[in-house]
């Protein structure tokens, strides 16, 4: 059970990998760290299953609360659906590891990456992701590996490799490059309006440091004695892939270079040669190997069509540098853009449509216990923009019954949020929780940044005061052999048919977003960069579109938006707010009719509709917390009377006690002889007694307009002896 342990230098801090320890019966395990996170990852294989066209890869992180010393809040006190977070990672790991299995894989494969103990300092995620790598490498699994992935910040002017949570937040820049030794395989990032220059920057530098892992990998393999397992491909029955190019390739090129019709047209017609093949097929001898072929296996002509559809399409791009809507390799399909398009009940909304791709997004404005609670690893234990993505069946003109969200609504969701988050005011001068919800009406290709664009639109209709707005482009590639081609905007067809999906997105000043997911073993930096650059051009054109819709945010907001009114007090003073059990700030909430939220930083935030109940609201808390100094003159109006004294309000929700003795130069027999409730008073602070209580006194303070009476000298004290 001693297993083996390989420790890597690496940018300062130490990787642990040991292999031959954990969970034996794995097709491979490997429980990496650095400090004291540690993180057990295991790949395991399985026979596949009849009938599957596809890599059944299924890549899960599982957290545990253990790993924080803490015990999960809920009812069953017991980890139960993954929070968003962990789905996010387990979409982090299958992005890198999915496009190096080989294409012509069926069995099944399962990661799983466990965080058994968290580091604040060493975030999990990428982590997991090089875990994956080793896992699978020592499971003997075909695969074109090594591949790891780091994380790169931005402090000032310096590059961090694997940044703590701390330094991520505090940085201009979150950014998680993953790659092999052909080049980067996968990129994740979000920053602060960084330039194009900074981002390809920091892309090249987190390569760098990825190379170093790889060779790591490669002498564990070695000094393990393991032969890594290359995928070599099945030989293929070419029969029907030659009939096909015989048979379909010339009208299957028609119907592509045909840029004039719509996609329900060019899907139609493809649709109608695959038929009108498979009857052509049917016709043939039943001896005929083509027809056996297909007869056998009903997948077979469905495939190879797809593969001969996919070879010509890229051959007219990049032979002709043709689209199959005719449009060149850096243009933008046609955009419309709209705000305001819903009733006012909706707090703000925005209408956006690139090409065939349409998405509604809504804004909604809320009080600060709104905010998302998560109950996740993460340090950062609330989350006060929630960005939330919807895709139905219809949108794609399919039928389907209606989920909850998967990892795909998950993912496009939280890179639209990530997209918006560094333009939102800060919290102290709006303090409102915000919701933004896309609808994808019409989907083909990119409602992730069509969601971006239509998210900015509704947050300006909703008055939330943005930095910048922000837009997007998803930019694509198609590599055959040497020749490499970047596409500005791809459409639906071109993101499955093609190499690349690199979405962009950000401000005229720099970027917000990114994410780029590979289909092929590898990219070179040049090609990245090239990619980056020519997004740059697209955003801008699409932003000028947005902006004529809407340019600025709407002064107004929303007359059914709650009025949120936010101000700081003295922490130390939060207990007078609440009083004991709570029933002073219930008080003033039933009198004023407001939503009141304190944090521990002292910062209240006050919710209506009445703009003037908030502002009474206001008064009271100001009044119970400021400061009363002895001397200080207030007016004020009888609250009650008790048999030795009467209680005045000098501040909202602030008393101070008149003494019987203090109520008159003359002396005072009973209380209401000079005072009833209600009567309205000037009095003195005389003196703040050792419980904090205001004593004040009516004694030489002038009383309607009367002239003050000058107070009596103190008695002389006589010296100490």
């Amino acid at each position: 059970m001693q297993g083996q342990t390989q420790s890597i230098s690496f940018d300062g801090r130490e990787i642990r990998l040991t292999t031959g320890r954990y969970a034996p019966q794995a097709g491979g395990s490997v429980m990496i760290e650095c400090g004291d996170t540690s993180v057990l990852v295991t790949a395991t294989q399985s026979k596949g299953r009849e009938g599957i066209d596809f890599l059944p890869l299924i890549c899960d992180y599982e957290e545990r609360l253990y790993a924080a010393g803490r015990i999960p809040g809920s009812f069953m006190r017991r980890e139960g659906r993954p929070p968003e977070r962990a789905t996010l990672i387990c979409r982090l790991i299958d992005r890198p590891m999915r496009p190096l299995f080989p294409s012509w894989m069926r069995d099944d494969i399962q990661i799983v990456a466990t965080c058994m103990s968290l580091d604040e300092r060493v975030p999990a995620d990428v982590l997991s992701v090089t875990g994956a790598s080793m896992a699978t490498l020592l499971a003997g699994i075909p695969f074109q590996g090594p591949m790891a992935a780091v994380r790169v910040g931005l402090l000032g002017d310096d590059f961090v490799l694997n940044p703590s949570f701390r330094e991520i937040e505090r940085g201009d820049l979150d950014l998680v490059v993953a790659g092999t030794p052909e080049g980067v395989v996968m990129v994740e990032a979000g920053a602060n309006q960084l330039p194009e220059g900074d981002v390809i920057e920091a892309i090249d530098f987190g390569y760098e440091a990825v190379c170093e892992l790889i060779k790591a990998q490669e002498t564990i393999l070695k000094e393990a004695g393991i032969e890594q397992v290359k995928p070599e491909a099945p030989s293929e029955d070419t029969t029907l892939p030659v009939y096909l190019e015989k048979a379909c390739s010339k009208s299957i090129g028609e119907v592509l270079s045909h840029f004039d019709q719509s996609k329900a047209e060019r899907d139609e017609k493809l649709d109608a040669i695959r038929e009108q093949t498979a009857e052509t097929i049917e016709g043939l001898k039943e001896s005929d190997p083509v027809r056996q072929l297909v007869s056998g296996n009903g997948k077979a002509l469905p495939t190879s069509f797809k593969a001969l559809t996919k070879k010509l399409m890229r051959q007219q791009i990049v032979k002709d540098g043709k689209r199959v809507d005719g449009r060149s390799l850096d243009q933008v399909r046609p955009i419309s853009a709209a705000a305001g398009v819903l009733p006012k009940r909706v707090h703000g909304s925005g209408l956006f449509q690139r090409g065939l791709t349409q998405v509604l997004s809504t804004a909604t404005l809320g009080t600060p216990s709104d905010a998302q609670e998560m109950d996740d690893l993460n340090p950062n234990t609330e989350k006060t923009y929630l960005h939330h993505y919807n895709f139905p069946p219809y949108s794609v003109g399919e039928t389907k019954p209606m989920r909850s969200p998967g990892r795909r609504e998950i993912g496009h969701g939280a890179l639209a949020e990530r997209a918006i988050l560094p333009v939102l005011p800060a919290k102290d001068t709006f303090p409102y929780v915000v919701r933004v919800v896309s609808e994808v009406l019409s989907s083909n290709g990119s409602t992730s940044m069509g969601s971006v664009c239509g998210s900015t639109l509704a947050l300006m209709d909703a008055g939330v005061p943005l930095k910048a707005p922000v837009s997007g482009a998803a930019m694509g590639l198609i590599k055959e052999g040497k020749e490499v081609r970047i596409l500005t905007d791809i459409q639906g067809i071109e993101d499955f048919l093609g190499d690349m999906d690199f979405k962009v997105a950000g401000t005229d000043k720099g970027i917000t977003a990114l994410q780029m997911d590979m289909k092929i073993t590898g990219l070179a930096i040049n090609t990245v960069a090239e990619a980056i650059n020519q997004a740059r051009p697209a955003r801008l054109h699409i932003l000028e579109k947005m902006l004529e819709a809407i340019d600025t945010p709407r002064d107004g907001m929303s007359p059914h938006a709650p009025r949120l009114l936010s101000f700081r007090i003295d922490p130390e003073l939060i207990g007078t707010v609440i009083g004991p059990g709570g029933r002073t700030i219930k008080g003033i909430t039933e009198r004023t009719n407001t939503k009141i939220d304190i944090e521990d930083s002292g910062i209240v935030t006050i919710a209506s509709h009445d703009g003037a109940a908030a502002d009474e609201a206001q008064k009271i808390i100001e009044g119970l917390t400021r400061k009363v100094n002895e001397g200080e003159v207030f007016s004020g109006s009888i609250t009650r009377i008790i048999p030795i004294g009467a209680f005045v309000e000098i501040l909202p929700g602030k008393e101070g006690m008149i003494h019987i003795s203090q109520l008159s130069e003359a002396r005072v027999e009973k209380v209401e002889d000079v005072v009833k409730v209600g009567d309205e008073v000037t009095v003195r602070v005389r003196e703040i007694d050792n419980r904090g209580r205001i004593n004040l006194t009516l004694r030489g303070v002038p009383q309607n307009g009367e002239d003050a009476e000058p107070e009596p000298a103190p008695t002389p004290v006589a010296p100490l002896s």
